[in-house]
């Protein structure tokens, strides 16, 4: 807590705070960051392994077989939320679920669950965005801000130079 905060306190909140952080139990960094490396390469490797799958029997080349293996991996995680498992592989590895595109897809599906009793519109649409919707405007901003650069540092990218 920050000294500022902790000046508006009483002294019995601040004693309390006090106490509190005694009991917090120890943070496992160290732990967590492996946990989460471990589990997050699992899922790219995974979806390593669709995308071989597509390239080798599929017939596809390793651009094509992009777009299904992404699908296939957010389908997975959809799944998952769905069923209730996704969440509890969440809780025990961390970010290790939340980076890798699954995250994002296990995000919008449980807020699509949660407030499906609201209606298709309201519930499921309007809450389902809520997460989404800034990570849109951010990617979309952030895309942009890159190709300004992109163009002021290459000029000659567009329009082939001359």
């Amino acid at each position: 807590m920050s000294n500022s905060k902790k000046k508006k306190l009483t002294a019995v909140q601040q004693e309390y705070q006090q106490l509190a952080s005694q009991r917090e139990p120890k943070r496992r960094v160290v732990k967590n960051c492996i946990v989460a490396y471990i589990v997050g390469g699992a899922i790219c490797l995974l979806g390593q392994a669709i995308q071989d799958m597509f390239v080798r029997w599929g017939g596809f080349d390793k651009t094509e077989a992009a777009s299904p293996t992404v699908a296939i991996l957010i389908l997975i995680s959809v799944i998952l939320t769905s069923l209730g498992v996704y969440d509890k592989i969440a809780q025990w590895a961390g970010a290790g679920t939340a980076v890798p595109v699954t995250g994002f897809a296990n995000s919008m599906a449980s807020a699509a669950i949660e407030h499906r009793s609201e209606g298709l519109v309201l519930g499921v649409g309007g809450k389902m965005f809520k997460l989404a919707g800034p990570v849109f405007v951010f990617g979309i901003v952030a895309a942009f801000i890159i190709g300004i650069l992109h163009l002021i540092f290459n000029p000659n990218a567009v329009g082939g130079g001359s």
